[in-house]
């Protein structure tokens, strides 16, 4: 390979990092609104449930709200991307939805809807003031206290026994802290009962299922990684943020061809949304496929006009169509 070709390899490379930089710096800040009701099984609306919305490229960004009355709330001052949106209220089952927010366009209502508690269902919370834990646990985990972080967590599950997905935030320290082992320990309990939850079971076995298949990627053990994916994707095959984050852990492991595949599930499950095309435009870069890379861009920048990343990425574009000449 030429000096000069080496040196527009490297200025992509240190193009792509920057991009990546800058994404994370300007993520969950702008001008979008986000807006819904609350109701129950009949369709009635439910006041004073707790609102809560989590920008998923940082989980510190989180605002939170309560429903009127009417059960109607609006949460403003929200960056271009994909917010977690959950509801909750006495004697109901909480419910969340992954919202992807825009900012020039109006964002539709969103109707989020809350089922009674059986009297024997899973995930239910016996002890209320106990959810502060909860709160700091995720606070502690952020901060990289993994081991405190568990701690509270264990205190909540011994006063909250049925709430068992618990034990994936427990998993996932673990993870964090390099032991697989216990994580995916953790991950298993998660999968047993998920089999008794005929509400919130099926998500949550998905997600216990891609977090096992994350371990076994860490342990360098490719083939049951995969298995433990597939598996996950077809036990929850409508969901395009669960494909997207199967691809995320891909690609930060290197594994641009795995990567690929589920970027691309993605944008099959859900064609208008704008991440994984941005992601499928660094994948494809990092295999040197410039075409393919100019094509996924392009549609992130057809999506996502006024991403706080449009700018950068234009510039990537003109600048893989220098190279072309």
């Amino acid at each position: 390979m030429d000096i000069k070709k080496f040196s527009r390899l490297l200025f992509i490379a240190s193009i792509s990092f920057l991009l990546v930089n800058y994404a994370i710096a300007q993520a969950g800040r702008g001008k979008g609104r986000m807006a819904g009701v609350v109701v129950n099984e009949d369709g009635n609306s439910i006041g004073s449930a707790k609102i809560v919305i989590e920008f998923s490229e940082n989980m510190k960004l989180k605002q939170e709200t309560a429903t009127n009355k009417k059960g109607e709330w609006a949460i403003m001052g929200l960056g271009t991307g994909t917010w977690r949106v959950t509801a909750s209220a006495d004697g109901y089952i909480p419910t969340s939805r992954d919202v992807y927010i825009r900012q020039l366009e109006r964002n539709p209502k969103i109707t989020l809807t809350l089922k009674k508690i059986p009297p024997s269902d899973k995930g239910t919370i016996k002890d209320e003031s106990s959810l502060n834990l909860i709160e700091e646990a995720n606070r502690l985990f952020t901060e990289k206290k993994y081991d405190e972080s568990v701690v509270l967590l264990e205190q909540f599950l011994e006063k909250n026994p049925g709430v068992y997905q618990t034990c994936l935030n427990i998993g996932d320290c673990y993870r964090e802290k390099g032991e697989v082992d216990k994580a995916v320990e953790e991950y298993n309990k998660v999968l047993e009962e998920a089999k008794k939850d005929d509400v919130m079971g099926k998500e949550m076995a998905a997600k216990a299922l891609a977090a096992i298949g994350d371990c076994y990627l860490k342990k360098g053990n490719f083939e049951a990684a995969a298995d433990y994916f597939k598996q996950s994707i077809e036990s929850y095959s409508d969901n395009e943020i669960l494909a997207y984050n199967v691809g995320e852990i891909y690609f930060s492991n290197q594994k641009i061809d795995e990567a690929i595949h589920y970027f691309d599930l993605s944008t099959q499950i859900k064609p208008d949304w704008g991440p994984p095309y941005l992601k499928l435009g660094y994948s494809y870069l990092n295999k040197g496929e410039y075409e393919k890379a100019k094509l996924n861009l392009n549609k992130f920048l057809e999506l996502d006009p006024e991403s706080p990343e449009a700018p950068k990425i234009k510039d990537l574009i003109d600048y893989l169509e220098k190279i072309k000449k």
